[in-house]
């Protein structure tokens, strides 16, 4: 596949490359990562025709956004589509002798708030703009609304409230006055799309695994509902945290934790199909969600220079259809699944 065709986000006249730059990884997730090596990272993705780049102010509690915008600095603005998130803001820890960085390896000393009203919104909009060094962006993710991070069904109804009562009224204002130019909701686990839906007219879904080589059980209702309302997807953590790229080894990484064993062997069976045919793993991971006609880009993240390089070649590898057939065949992929051409 070219990553750098384009294709439109839902029905917001938004054309990303279907290839796009993930920046969780730069925030240092995993591993303490260069300044120069994080941003050449990103510098890497532009040089291959990469126009896309997506980041957070949770990423790394504020370093991803300065790593992306510094790598981005000097770029002809109306060339590229940036996205980050809403939803949380940062300030200076109280107790810095007490400060937890967990889960990122390295990253900055802010304090995480959460916040989805309209003041929260807006300063969350302010704070990315200073950390990017932009005047705006132009895709706004209402961040990580949903039972992982919040914990109870009543805290998540609250901070539902807030966003529709309160929030969503910044959202338009900045739409506009030409802030923002589409606006999703992130999605780490299944049933929270048509909770979006039955509060606010949104234009994509950020999908953060749900909708993977591994996972597709969204196809049932879910990604239906989604497009019988306009909305698109953006399709992030392709590799469902790492073992879709370094395959079934141990101690690969599957949603953030150590695989477990049926997963392991899953994997392994869909690498087997996959090395019958020639096709890195990682290569049928990135395709895949492209096969379906409402999924705009896939956005893997990158720790540094090689790993950007690789994301873009392993994009580009070409998949015989009869690869998509024999995973379907083995019970690997879903009968209803849609792929690549």
């Amino acid at each position: 596949m070219d990553p750098t065709a384009t294709r439109e986000i839902g029905r917001t006249g938004v054309a990303v490359t279907q290839l796009g730059f993930g920046g969780a990884s730069i925030g240092e997730l995993n591993a303490i990562i260069d300044e120069e090596e994080a941003v050449n990272a990103v510098r890497e993705a532009w040089n291959a025709g990469i126009r896309y780049f997506d980041t957070a102010p949770w990423y790394g509690r504020g370093l991803s956004e300065l790593r992306t915008g510094s790598g981005l600095r000097g770029k002809p603005r109306d060339e590229f589509v940036l996205s980050t998130k809403i939803g949380r803001w940062l300030r200076a820890p109280q107790r810095p002798d007490l400060f937890d960085g967990t889960p990122w390896t390295g990253g900055n000393t802010m304090d995480v708030v959460f916040d989805y009203s309209y003041d929260g919104l807006m300063r969350s909009y302010e704070q990315s703009q200073l950390r990017l060094g932009l005047t705006r962006y132009d895709v706004a993710v209402i961040h990580d609304l949903d039972t992982l991070y919040h914990g109870t069904a009543e805290r998540l109804e609250w901070y539902l409230g807030q966003l529709a009562a309160s929030g969503w009224r910044a959202i338009e204002e900045l739409r506009k006055a030409g802030q923002i130019r589409a606006i999703g909701a992130g999605v780490n686990e299944t049933g929270m799309i048509p909770r979006f839906l039955d509060l606010m007219p949104l234009d994509f879904f950020l999908m953060a695994m749900p909708y993977t080589l591994l996972h597709q059980e969204v196809l049932d209702d879910e990604f239906p509902l989604a497009v019988a309302h306009g909305c698109g997807f953006i399709i992030g953590a392709p590799f469902q945290s790492g073992i879709l790229a370094t395959g079934a080894v141990e101690g690969a990484h599957y949603n953030y934790a150590p695989a477990p064993p049926d997963v392991l062997d899953r994997v392994g069976r869909i690498e087997a199909v996959c090395a019958r045919h020639g096709v890195p793993l990682a290569a049928a991971a990135l395709q895949f969600p492209l096969g379906h006609p409402n999924t705009a880009a896939v956005i893997p993240g990158a720790a540094g220079v090689r790993q950007s390089r690789r994301n873009v070649e392993t994009f580009s590898h070409p998949i015989p259809a009869d690869l998509w057939a024999e995973l379907k065949h083995e019970g690997l992929l879903r009968d209803d699944a849609p792929v690549p051409a």
